[in-house]
């Protein structure tokens, strides 16, 4: 078997998504099973090329895992001679400038989200990525999650029938800082650094919605900041200038309701972090990250509001799992192994910036209908 080597330029991975999901779980795991295989007999060699600003951090990652490529100049990391792919997991704001002197250098690039600030910067990077011929990618790891996935067989199969609405809580309690450390960056929590829940989740849900349900077509949010001020990682108090909570309203094709709440600032009462509710006519069915369970038409009670007496029916008993019916990698190793067989073969490949500019547009008018106070149309992208 042949072995190709493609250099992958890896920005920002001292980071905890970066470092976690994106070296560790993915690239690293690619080499670890000894390569990514090709259609063609051809063993793809993922040879990582650390960037960031720190150095002692970059070489501390690099001898902890045999790595021989690092620098602190994005410039030169550019210009190794391996280097094929530009992968970015930055903070917002640095985002835009680094993916721009990617496509300039002839790199294909594969970034996480959101891909820009504004969505005139994200259509600019999908533009200039296309104008340059170079294969692109955003990072839309939670389609590909064992609980969607299951989610997505359900849809496929009929089992809902005409989907009705859609119901999705996400977040969790993030610390203040103070009596205990916040387990979140504190750029999170700031808006002149790109921070919020609005920018950092809309991104996701819009990809989740129209993957799954239908193109969304219009959104109402509000938005709020209930810790209005937290501790940094020094030990300093600032102001949360960013959005910590946002509750939005979308309409999607086909006339579904989806309703998301997103919080930094909630205690998690559900199974998992993330949980989604479907309703349809022939059913329903609840889906996290990693569990989905069911509740067909002919298992569902027949409740009768009556506050004067004490519910004696265990409704969650009527619910079902649905069972895994195969093995769930990785999503994030997921979704890396597709966008290389891309880059590598020409393979189809839909997740591009163009898809990614999406999520910034959400986001966007998201925050627009959190300070107007008015539902808004999504009207539809080009480049």
């Amino acid at each position: 078997m042949s072995r190709r080597t493609m250099g992958i330029v890896m920005n920002g991975v001292t980071g905890r998504m970066g470092y976690r999901q994106h070296l560790v779980r993915s690239v690293l795991a690619l080499r670890e099973q000894g390569g990514l295989p090709l259609d063609d007999g051809t063993l793809l060699w993922p040879e990582p090329i650390l960037v960031g600003r720190d150095d002692s951090k970059l070489k501390e990652l690099a001898v902890r895992h045999g790595l021989e490529h690092w620098t602190t100049s994005l410039d030169e990391a550019l210009a190794h001679p391996l280097a094929e792919v530009y992968f970015d997991a930055q903070i917002t704001r640095a985002r835009e400038q680094a993916i721009r002197a990617a496509i300039e250098a002839g790199k294909h690039v594969y970034t996480e989200k959101p891909t820009a600030e504004s969505l005139g910067a994200a259509l600019e990077l999908a533009r200039l990525a296309r104008k340059a011929g170079v294969c692109n990618g955003a990072v839309q790891d939670k389609l590909f999650l064992p609980g969607l996935l299951k989610l997505k067989r359900l849809i496929d199969g009929g089992f809902f029938g005409r989907v009705l609405s859609v119901r999705g809580e996400f977040g969790y309690w993030v610390f203040e800082g103070d009596w205990q450390e916040a387990q979140r960056p504190s750029w999170n929590y700031r808006a002149e650094d790109g921070g919020g829940v609005i920018l950092d989740m809309f991104p996701h849900w819009r990809y989740v919605l129209d993957g799954l349900f239908g193109e969304v077509r219009s959104v109402y949010a509000h938005t709020a900041t209930h810790i209005p001020e937290r501790v940094d990682e020094q030990g300093n108090g600032y102001p949360a200038t960013a959005d910590d909570a946002a509750y939005g309203v979308f309409e999607l094709d086909g006339g579904i309701t989806a309703q998301i709440n997103s919080s930094w600032a909630v205690r998690v009462d559900r199974d998992e972090l993330v949980e989604f509710q479907v309703d349809g006519t022939e059913g329903s069915a609840v889906a996290g990250l990693r569990n989905c369970r069911v509740q067909h038409r002919s298992l569902t009670p027949k409740p009768v509001w009556n506050p004067d007496l004490p519910v004696t029916e265990s409704f969650r008993d009527h619910w079902q799992q649905v069972p895994d019916n195969g093995e769930f990698d990785n999503g994030f190793k997921v979704q890396w192994e597709m966008f290389l067989r891309h880059v590598a073969t020409g393979a189809a490949y839909r997740w591009d910036l163009l898809e990614g500019a999406k999520g910034v547009q959400l986001a966007e008018l998201g925050l627009r209908s959190a300070r107007e106070g008015r539902r808004l149309d999504v009207p539809a992208l080009e480049i």
